[in-house]
């Protein structure tokens, strides 16, 4: 299993529209995005965690440049974000 998690900087009050972003868009990644097998929202107090599941690294850097996710989401998400997201690959063993 391979994870992305894309952690995202949100004000609280932005939270809400976040987690909306997140609702519209899972269904679509698990139904079209190829590997595809889990997505999770994650949130703390200090930010929101975006948790992807995929069968292999390929498919999770094929995600990040797939229009799903360049267009869609991080044009949905872009107003709500007080940071740069920090995008991390892991490959469980």
């Amino acid at each position: 299993m391979t994870y992305l998690e894309i952690t995202l900087k949100i004000q609280e009050k932005n939270r809400p529209a976040a987690a909306e972003v997140y609702k519209k868009y899972k269904k679509p990644f698990l139904d079209t995005i190829a590997g595809a097998k889990t997505k999770e929202l994650l949130v703390r107090d200090e930010d929101v965690q975006v948790l992807h599941g995929f069968d292999s690294v390929v498919h999770a850097k094929n995600y990040l440049s797939s229009p799903l996710f360049t267009q869609d989401v991080v044009g949905a998400l872009k107003s709500l974000l007080d940071a740069a997201p920090d995008v991390r690959i892991y490959q469980a063993v």
